[in-house]
């Protein structure tokens, strides 16, 4: 029995397992820990697929789990943490007798599982990504009721408790999963600043803006990720 080709799915699993334990959390409006199984499951998820090509046992099975366990820890979850806080700050005037508002929050479940579906069928996406990748999305998600538990920010507070901003935010964050917006990866193959420069300075800043910002350096992390992905493709361009 040759061991070494069940570790990445068994990490893999692990990775789902994390996710399980965010939704019990995320159900219970605990979402500080809900944030840390899905930071838990996002780490898992980079070392699946790290495994998988140091032992070369990559196979369909691995792909097609993968894309499953991500589902849940960078799907569901990050659906129901903006549905809670949907459920949170409606009216009842706009959410109704049967407060339907807040389960528009599930459209990013819907967007991710599209997005997940549409890379495992997408050629393009060997070296970099095209649209926000789900565990990137769910980072962004799951750091805003965390942003709003520790502002100090009265601009930041009404922002996060506006059901109209974060409609907008929903809306945002499933567009931005399936965009055809070219995003480079961090994955490092080569051990070459040049051809790693992107990644190097992304790393250097998301160091230094978690230390100076805390959780709002999360969101404004995603955000800079994107804008430097932009910048990047007009550059390559050029």
């Amino acid at each position: 029995m040759n061991i070494k080709k069940h570790i990445p799915n068994l990490i893999t699993l692990l990775n789902l397992f994390s996710g399980c334990i965010a939704l019990v959390f995320a159900f219970n409006q605990d979402c500080e820990m809900a944030f840390y199984f899905v930071c838990l499951g996002i780490f898992l998820d980079f070392f699946d697929g790290f495994f998988a090509r140091l032992f070369q046992v990559s196979s369909p099975l691995g792909l097609q789990l993968d894309s499953l366990a991500d589902m849940v820890t960078s799907g569901v979850v990050p659906g129901l943490v903006m549905f809670q806080m949907m459920i949170s700050n409606s009216s009842p005037l706009v959410a109704g007798h049967l407060q339907i508002f807040p389960y528009l929050g599930f459209m990013i479940a819907l967007g991710s599982c599209y997005r997940l579906a549409n890379f495992n069928i997408d050629t393009r996406q060997t070296d970099s990504f095209i649209g926000l990748p789900t565990p990137a999305n769910a980072l962004f998600i799951l750091s805003l009721p965390l942003v709003l538990k520790y502002a100090e920010s009265l601009f930041v507070i009404e922002l996060l408790t506006n059901q109209w901003f974060l409609l907008v935010i929903t809306l945002l964050s499933a567009y931005m999963l399936n965009a055809e917006i070219p995003l480079f990866s961090l994955k490092i193959k080569k051990f070459s600043f040049k051809e790693n420069a992107i990644q190097i300075v992304f790393l250097i800043l998301s160091l230094l803006f978690l230390i100076f910002f805390q959780y709002l350096g999360i969101p404004l992390l995603i955000l800079l990720y994107v804008l430097l992905s932009v910048i990047n493709n007009k550059v390559l361009k050029n």
